[in-house]
């Protein structure tokens, strides 16, 4: 389990259960604890060096989420819904989370969950149809489940509401205790996956494939459902083959159970100009992701792979699901 250096939190956190829980459980492990107004504006961080992100990183911070806007979502999900967390742990070269918030991307963990989960069934609940809700899109909560048990929370007051599903992907295999749930068919889990050497050169932090693949098994068996991100994929050097070694692993090592009925998501690598200035700080001797020759600028200080590079790899990937995988969907290619 993740142990903090140091702990940051708002005075408010400590009116919940929760929030009374896990200061209690830091401070009896003597780690400092630091009083904050907003878990969304804490000067000292932001005042600090790029090169400090890996530091920083060794931070926890325990707040309220006071935004609850759900945005509709039409790949996986009907909504992404803002949950108990934001921020990770580990530190992808790539991470999304931090073209939001900067260095400042760093594991928070709100502990108003009953007022979340609360909206989650009333919007499911008044819905005509089965509505899929999002529930990591900002965080890992295989990882943050490890901290607070929030997973296992959920599935338990959430299996017995009339309508609705929840999704969240993972990076992480931490998954023994959702395997005795009764989780009612109503939990997507799907676990993202890459090349054995980018998880290790890139995916800073996160589990090993190997790994993955026995979780994977392990949440089907039990009854869970399933899917698979290929995400991000990135055009390294020998990409083609590292890509090809992926699939033919996944088929090898997936049970039959998980092959009759998985579904895959295939996602390009997004990178940025923040991206580039804290890695070239935090990591300066690991890969340079920023790859001029095939990349282009996207929006505000984005940067994506060229039309032509990404259409390519994207008919070599479908080609490749479809030797591996011929039977299972994949839902959309982005």
């Amino acid at each position: 389990m993740f142990l903090p250096k140091a702990i940051y939190y708002e005075k408010e956190s400590e009116n919940y259960e929760l929030g009374k829980k896990l200061l209690a459980n830091y401070r009896s492990q003597n780690i400092p604890c630091y009083e904050i107004e907003n878990h969304n504006n804490i000067e000292e961080m932001r005042k600090k060096q790029n090169s400090e992100f890996i530091n920083m990183k060794q931070n926890l911070i325990i707040g309220i989420r006071k935004t609850h806007n759900f945005v509709p979502n039409h790949k996986t999900s009907d909504f992404l819904v803002p949950y108990t967390s934001s921020g990770c742990t580990a530190m992808c070269l790539y991470c999304y989370l931090v073209c939001n918030y900067n260095k400042c991307a760093y594991l928070r963990l709100f502990v108003n969950r009953e007022q979340m989960l609360e909206k989650i069934k009333k919007v499911a609940n008044q819905s005509e149809k089965d509505f899929t809700f999002e529930i990591g899109s900002n965080s890992d909560l295989i990882l943050e489940n490890s901290i607070t048990g929030n997973l296992e929370w959920t599935i338990e007051n959430f299996k017995t509401n009339s309508k609705g599903l929840v999704t969240f992907p993972t990076k992480f295999d931490m998954v023994e205790p959702l395997l005795p749930l009764d989780h009612q068919g109503k939990i997507i889990i799907r676990m993202s996956v890459n090349p054995k050497e980018i998880i290790r050169t890139i995916e800073i932090g996160t589990s090993p494939l190997a790994n993955r693949v026995k979780a994977i098994n392990k949440l089907k068996q039990a009854g869970y459902k399933i899917g698979i991100l290929i995400a991000p994929v990135i055009l390294v050097e020998k990409w083609k083959e590292q890509y090809t070694e992926l699939v033919q692993y996944l088929a090898e090592n997936l049970s039959q159970e998980v092959k009759r009925d998985v579904f895959f998501e295939i996602i390009f690598m997004t990178y940025s100009y923040v991206h580039r200035m804290i890695n070239s700080e935090a990591f300066p001797k690991l890969v340079d992701l920023y790859n001029q020759d095939i990349m282009t600028g996207r929006g505000k200080g984005k940067y994506t792979y060229r039309k032509e590079i990404k259409e390519e790899a994207e008919i070599f990937l479908r080609d490749l699901m479809r030797k591996y995988f011929p039977k299972n969907v994949i839902k959309y290619i982005v």
